[in-house]
């Protein structure tokens, strides 16, 4: 059997192993059938992102935010769009910090936006502030490189 990694259903939260030497793009969910990349950032709540923290085998990319943030509203479509060009290498979600203050506690987010690399579960970079696209994929890709 070919090496598996492990994806997190965005609709459903099962954990699906999907083969490496398949196109991960077009997999769907073994529990509920839905596509596993949609290329949008997937909103979650404090229970839903630890599930997908802890099981992923992809680097998770977090955007904290709040809807009455300039800068984060600016870097929504931004991200949004990083999503489309990332998956199905990342998963790009998005925590609102009004309704998980928590979370944004647990991760010590002092300003927003701020974006946050996990890696199974643990931190491997962050930055604070809006960035453009090209610095986004960049900063991306480079720091899941070298945190893997």
């Amino acid at each position: 059997m070919a090496e598996a990694v492990h994806v997190v259903c965005p609709h459903c939260d099962a954990t699906n192993r999907v083969p490496r030497d398949k196109p991960a793009a077009a997999g769907k969910c073994g529990a509920c059938g839905a596509r596993l990349f949609e290329g949008h950032p997937l909103p979650l709540d404090e229970a839903r992102f630890d599930k997908h923290a802890a099981a992923s085998g992809i680097p998770l990319l977090v955007d904290f935010w709040a809807s009455w943030c300039g800068p984060c509203r600016m870097m929504a479509p931004v991200f949004e769009e990083a999503a489309a060009r990332l998956e199905p290498h990342f998963r790009l979600v998005k925590i609102d910090t009004e309704a998980a203050p928590r979370l944004a506690a647990r991760f010590a987010i002092r300003s927003i936006p701020s974006l946050v690399l996990l890696r199974r579960g643990t931190e491997i970079a962050r930055s604070a502030g809006a960035m453009p696209l090209a610095q986004l994929l960049a900063w991306a890709q480079q720091h899941a490189a070298a945190g893997g």
